[in-house]
């Protein structure tokens, strides 16, 4: 299943993906964490990729977000608006 919008492939509806992935967790044997940094990872080795694209896709959202919200900020300090909206005097 590919979940990248860019692939141009089906993507599944988010109610959909939830459920997946509580099934998922759910058939999965419950493994207790590592002791030690470097011990054995408690999800198998052939979800890594999707994890590692998971935790890429979101550190993207989070940044781009700020960034968004940073430029905003400027924009709005140019124009002499306040984040309620009203003017500055």
């Amino acid at each position: 299943m590919n979940d990248d919008r860019t692939a141009g492939g089906p993507v599944l509806p988010e109610p959909v993906r939830d459920h997946l992935g509580q099934q998922l967790r759910g058939a999965l044997p419950a493994v207790e964490k590592p002791q030690f940094l470097g011990d054995e990872p408690p999800v198998p080795g052939e979800f890594e990729p999707q994890l590692r694209r998971l935790e890429t896709r979101l550190k993207t959202h989070e940044e781009g977000t700020e960034a968004v919200e940073e430029a905003l900020d400027r924009i709005l300090d140019a124009f002499g608006v306040k984040a309620d909206g009203t003017k500055e005097a």
